[in-house]
């Protein structure tokens, strides 16, 4: 049995939003009559999530189920790994199941972020270079979330606010970069890299008088 603190308050938050909707679907049902309420409980079996927290009465009243709440509540975020290699350790399950998580991870990244398919390339070799440059791509990533601990996503969207402008005038122009914002300067200390200049190339056109 593994256990995640982190998943088991994800799962927690989650099970309070869907309390909250469902209880707000049945308020006032005791009302109701009796096909509508008939109506309402077809339509949330259709939402297993929903449905498996609704109990009725004997008089066909609806409510919020409070002993599968509890019981849901039991499960959260704790997993049930099985296998059939007795050598292993309950820690080394654990780990082993991490890591087949972060390779199905991998997987995800190069088929969406990193576009690894489709290929359109038809040389065997072009294609043995489109590979291996994805996976030097993931390691990458993999490298910039290890240091950050941040998403790549979120270093990404933040690195991404980082412009190169040029500033033209009838005496020439500049390309100055935008300010460094507090997050940035974060990123750029946690991967050990330098500012980039604040300008990088400039044409003077007209000579003062």
């Amino acid at each position: 049995m593994a256990h995640n603190p982190e998943a088991a308050e994800r799962d927690r938050q989650v099970r309070a939003n869907l309390i909250a909707y469902l209880e707000g679907q049945i308020a006032g049902s005791d009302a109701w009559p009796h096909a509508r309420r008939d109506e309402l409980v077809g339509a949330l079996r259709t939402h297993p999530a929903l449905y498996r927290l609704l109990r009725r009465t004997g008089e066909g009243k609806l409510r919020l189920d409070r002993a599968a709440v509890a019981r849901d509540a039991r499960l959260d975020g704790k997993w049930l790994l099985r296998t059939s290699d007795e050598t292993l350790s309950a820690a080394d399950l654990a780990v082993a199941y991490r890591q087949l998580y972060q390779v199905e991870r991998g997987w995800r990244d190069m088929k969406g972020a990193l576009r690894l398919r489709p290929v359109f390339h038809f040389r065997e070799d072009r294609i043995r270079a489109h590979v291996q440059l994805c996976w030097l791509a993931l390691l990458l990533i993999r490298v910039v979330e290890n240091a950050t601990g941040q998403s790549w996503r979120s270093v990404r969207d933040e690195l991404e606010r980082m412009h190169l402008v040029t500033l033209e005038t009838g005496a020439g122009w500049v390309a100055k970069r935008s300010l460094t914002t507090p997050g940035q300067r974060q990123i750029l200390a946690a991967l050990e890299l330098p500012e980039s200049p604040a300008f990088s190339d400039f044409e003077v056109t007209a000579t003062p008088a």
